[in-house]
Formats: C-alpha cells, sequence, structure tokens
C-alpha cells in the first residue's frame, strides 16, 4: 500500500476557510430563523427609541416622565412632600436647573434649563433615579419604576416657553376637566411648583410657602422672553383658549 506524503502534508498545512453564518447554521444547528428562535417576550411593553432633539447654549426643555403600571397614584400627599425635599436637593447643578414641575397621577411635567444636551442627560438622570427612589420609599415597591425613557422637546420662541409654563403650572385642572367634566376651582395646585411663579395675572391664596425646592430661571426665554405675550390666568385650562 502506498502512502502519499503530499496528501499529509496538504492537508495538515492547509488554510483554514472562513465559514459564512449560514455554513456555521447548517453544520451547527444553530442560529437563523426557525419557530421558537430568538429572545423570548419579556412582557413589558416598549417604545421605539427616538432621537432626542439636539441643542447648544443654555435653552429651557420640557420634560415628561411616565412610571409603570401598577403604581399607587403619584398625587399622594406624602410622596409630594418627599418628592419636594428630593427636588430641592438636586434642583441645581450648575449647567442644569429645575425650574418648574407638576405632579400627575401616573406621569410627572418638568420645565428644566440645561447648557447643552450631555447636561441635559446628566440632570435628568439625577432627577430620575432620586424620583424612583422616592416612590420605593413610599410606597414600598421594589424594581423598576420609570415606564420608559423621558420624553423632552426644547423650548426655542417665548410662545413655546409661555405656552409650556401654562401646560406644566395648569396641569391638574386639564385633568380634573377630562375626569369631573367640570371647571375646577381657580386655586393653586399643591403638587406643582406653582406657588414660586410669579407670572400669573392674580394671586391665590397658598403662595411662597415653605423652603423653595425649584431653582430660579436664568435664561430670558424663561424669565423675560415668554412675558412679551401676556401673563398666565390661573383659572384657565391648558388645551383651551
Amino acid at each position: 500500500m502506498s502512502f502519499d506524503f503530499r496528501y499529509v502534508f496538504a492537508m495538515h498545512f492547509r488554510t483554514p476557510e472562513q465559514q459564512s453564518f449560514d455554513d456555521y447554521r447548517m453544520r451547527s444547528g444553530r442560529g437563523g430563523p426557525r419557530p421558537g428562535a430568538g429572545r423570548k417576550p419579556s412582557g413589558r411593553i416598549c417604545e421605539r427609541k427616538k432621537r432626542r432633539e439636539r441643542f447648544q447654549g443654555s435653552k429651557p426643555v420640557h420634560v415628561t416622565l411616565r412610571f409603570r403600571e401598577g403604581l399607587p397614584r403619584l398625587r399622594n400627599r406624602r410622596l409630594v412632600g418627599e418628592l419636594r425635599r428630593s427636588f430641592g436637593e438636586a434642583c441645581e447643578r450648575g449647567d442644569f436647573r429645575l425650574v418648574h414641575y407638576s405632579i400627575q397621577q401616573n406621569h410627572v411635567h418638568l420645565l428644566v434649563e440645561a447648557e447643552d444636551q450631555a447636561a441635559l442627560g446628566r440632570g435628568m438622570k439625577s432627577i430620575g433615579a432620586r424620583v424612583s427612589r422616592a416612590i420605593q420609599r413610599v410606597f414600598g415597591v421594589t424594581g423598576r419604576v420609570l415606564a420608559q425613557r423621558y420624553h423632552s422637546h426644547v423650548l426655542r420662541t417665548p410662545r413655546e416657553v409661555r405656552r409650556a409654563l401654562r401646560y406644566v403650572l395648569l396641569n391638574a385642572r386639564k385633568h380634573w376637566r377630562e375626569r369631573r367634566r367640570t371647571v375646577p376651582p381657580a386655586r393653586l395646585d399643591d403638587a406643582s411648583s406653582s406657588r414660586w411663579f410669579d407670572g400669573f395675572t392674580r394671586d391665590l391664596p397658598g403662595g411662597r410657602a415653605g423652603p423653595r425646592e425649584v431653582a430660579r430661571p436664568k435664561t430670558w426665554l424663561l424669565t423675560r422672553g415668554w412675558r412679551r405675550h401676556g401673563l398666565i390666568d390661573p383659572a384657565s385650562i391648558p388645551g383651551r383658549r
């Protein structure tokens, strides 16, 4: 029996070929489209991520935080007090300021000032963590609290800022009207920073009491610019003229 050394040499020193994914799948039986393949659903509803608005230079931003289902209502007196203290500790951090807020049953509206997109991200990471810990302490819940990434809208004109101020500070009136089909009484919302707002057309009882939990605005748009379009009636309802 003859022995071919050339064959042995070729088999030992041959150059390995790169397999494609399809070749590997056919040889191993792993991967690829087939019934039952892929990551199993977790049961959590996720929205498709959208690219956030980018900006440079200090700008006001309207931010909305939404929370997972199953939590108690957020307009709880104890939770509101806890969030006030927490906001007061984190409302100003140099390149980021929390100027106004409004706590609703399952979401929170914020008006913030940020030097740029990176400052907004850092500031909201701190605010989101504090809000989550406050909810966990008060309600005794564990795990994830926020339902999704925060939604943000950069405010670029005086009219946009005035509309956002009215929407955030009077948001409870909007939800009252939707639930009860009646016009709510004109009063300051205890679950908001409206008591620190000096742009209403008239004063209401309960203003400026206790330690301040929000930062004073510094941008032209939030200090003077929005006033070009008139002060805000505290008896009005957002979304209605």
